[in-house]
């Protein structure tokens, strides 16, 4: 008994060294059950552990645990009661939009955090009762945002019972979700655009109405369905709120396991994140890096910087050069095309009883009739579900060749790694203006506050997007020729714009190329700043995407080594080599992964 007792501390002193990780706070007060808590500011509270531990038990408390701790290191207390709406159902909605803003950015950094929440949100998910139009509003919402942002899947007879609900919030938020995925580091915004979509829904209002049409959709079901499955448990209803807002654990089936198998199961999630308070800082690793203002920053597509007519006499000028180079060009195409699809070596699986007739086995069937026919089906080919994005440096120094050799290798790259079925995003990244824009000329309207971050107006450009095809894109490439659009380059931001932005991919393997000339510059954050300011942003950037994350980066210095900063680099002296430069890094890397496959 004593035993016991002793594992049961062990497992919660463990839970609260998690915590206090997760949530970058070693005041953090972690108290269970009815426990008394001295604090309520740094405080979290979790349910009470079971005394014998078992599995499910465990995986709940530790997805209670994760998820407050996410929302105590990424949340801003003072900024979500600033947008917070009106009406009880409303704010029951916020705070649910405001949980899973905190899970996404955390779940992008561990995965073992986003295994601990997925599963028991299923498993939660799978057992409720939902009777309210109350329930069903909170519960629908909770369900479509970790759907839209968390990548979750539905279950099927929550999906049902939903229905209306959800088309309603498609249609509120159709025009606005990836505005909100783009702005999930940015709180502020986040909870500005999520509180007036919420109000918007006017549901405090409208809740009256809804539950006469609840009342009359339930008797319908209850002409429809046998008897015996009208009748729930009233536990679940209890603990509902609880549990859809602050993740709360319900009373458990009696599953219990041995409770040494609870603590191994203990040590090993825990052994396998012996770095927890190295990574997911924001900022990516570096907490010291920050801009004046965002509010003259913008992403925007190339089709919109410019007109059609525009973007086609700029794509005329991109076709002439094209000209010049047309044997260069058809070289890397076909040397690019040849090489991958080598690696997309056609494999069969062979003696199977439906798909393609494997007619090699024919002559066994006229020997010997009663043979059966024997089918064969083609193995997927594994790196056809791959993003690769290429980052271009659009800054002034890449003016004139430069940026003329790196906007046809993007064009070609992309023309032949489509033939290839593998995906290619294009992106590029510059400043609006020169000498700091609107976020300097606010910054010396406000006294000028010495050492204001990043101040200039950041300008990132998609060119393509991995979903459009080539054809659709074509003109894009053009605009990098427009005179006036290169000017300052902030690459760690860059960066991790880019990385954002594939971390949403769904595809296995990603690869970030990055074309740059030299160090990031921009003169107004150089001047207000320490002189090294950008250039170890980019560094920590570079370093948290290279060890924290599962997506391949490498470069490609023009003129400069650029090993400085990346680990995978490689330097060109003369712009003309890029494109070679370009395949022949790729193709290493897929040649690297097919090494890892076999062994």
């Amino acid at each position: 008994m004593e035993d016991k007792k002793e594992k049961l501390e062990d497992f919660k002193t463990a839970i609260s060294s998690t915590v206090r990780s997760l949530a970058n706070s070693q005041k953090i007060e972690v108290s269970f059950g009815n426990q008394a808590s001295n604090s309520e500011e740094n405080s979290i509270r979790l349910p009470e552990i079971n005394r014998d531990i078992n599995r499910i038990n465990y995986e709940e408390i530790r997805a209670v645990a994760d998820s407050k701790s996410l929302r105590l290191r990424f949340s801003d207390k003072k900024i979500l009661k600033k947008y917070e709406p009106e009406g009880n159902i409303s704010k029951k909605l916020y705070k649910i939009s405001e949980k899973i803003r905190c899970e996404k950015i955390g779940t992008s950094y561990f995965k073992g955090v986003k295994n601990n929440i997925e599963k028991f949100y299923e498993r939660r998910i799978s057992n409720l009762d939902l009777k309210s139009s109350e329930d069903k509003i909170v519960e629908s919402f909770e369900n479509f945002l970790r759907v839209k942002f968390l990548d979750f899947q539905t279950d099927a007879q929550i999906d049902k019972k939903l229905k209306s609900y959800k088309k309603d919030l498609n249609n509120q938020f159709k025009n606005k979700m990836s505005d909100l995925k783009e702005l999930t580091l940015d709180q502020e915004k986040f909870n500005s655009i999520i509180s007036q979509l919420i109000t918007k829904m006017s549901l405090d209002e409208n809740i009256d109405e809804q539950e006469k049409r609840d009342e009359k959709n339930d008797n319908e079901d209850k002409q429809s369905k046998p008897q015996d499955q009208e009748q729930k448990t009233s536990e679940k209803d209890e603990k509902h709120e609880e549990m859809s807002i602050d993740s709360g654990v319900p009373d458990l089936e009696n599953e219990a396991k041995d409770s040494d198998k609870a603590d191994e199961e203990l040590e090993i999630e825990d052994s396998s994140r012996p770095d927890l308070k190295k990574i997911g800082k924001t900022n990516f690793g570096d907490l010291r890096y920050k801009y004046y203002t965002d509010e003259f920053d913008e992403i925007i597509k190339a089709e919109d910087l410019e007109t059609a007519e525009e973007l086609a006499r700029l794509r005329k000028n991109l076709d002439q050069q094209l000209l010049q180079l047309k044997s260069f060009i058809s070289k890397l195409a076909n040397k690019l095309q040849r090489k991958l699809l080598a690696k997309q070596s056609r494999s069969w699986n062979f003696d199977l009883e439906e798909g393609l007739l494997d007619t090699s086995k024919l002559p066994r069937i006229i020997i010997d009739p009663f043979n059966s026919l024997s089918f064969k089906k083609e193995k997927d080919i594994e790196f056809k579900d791959t993003l690769v994005t290429i980052l271009i440096d659009n800054s002034g120094s890449m003016r004139g060749k430069p940026i003329s050799v790196a906007a046809i290798c993007a064009d070609i790259l992309s023309r032949t790694l489509e033939r290839c079925l593998v995906k290619v995003e294009i992106l590029g990244f510059t400043t609006k203006h020169w000498k700091g824009g609107s976020s300097r000329e606010k910054w010396m309207k406000n006294d000028k506050p010495i050492l204001p971050g990043r101040l200039n107006d950041l300008r990132h450009i998609i060119y393509k997007s991995a979903d459009m095809q080539w054809r659709q894109a074509k003109n894009n490439m053009g605009l990098m020729l427009k005179e006036g659009l290169l000017k300052e380059n902030i690459d760690g931001e860059a960066l991790k714009w880019a990385f954002n932005k594939m971390n949403k991919r769904k595809e296995d393997r990603k690869i970030l190329m990055v074309i740059s000339d030299g160090a990031p510059v921009d003169d107004s954050t150089l001047s207000t700043n320490t002189s090294d300011y950008l250039e170890t942003n980019l560094k920590n950037t570079v370093k948290w995407i290279e060890n924290k994350s599962n997506i391949e980066l490498l470069a490609i210095g023009i003129g400069h080594d650029v090993t400085r900063y990346y680990n995978k680099a490689v330097k060109i002296t003369d712009v003309q080599d890029l494109g070679d430069v370009m395949i022949n890094q790729l193709t290493e890397l897929f040649v690297e992964k097919n090494k890892k496959t076999i062994h």
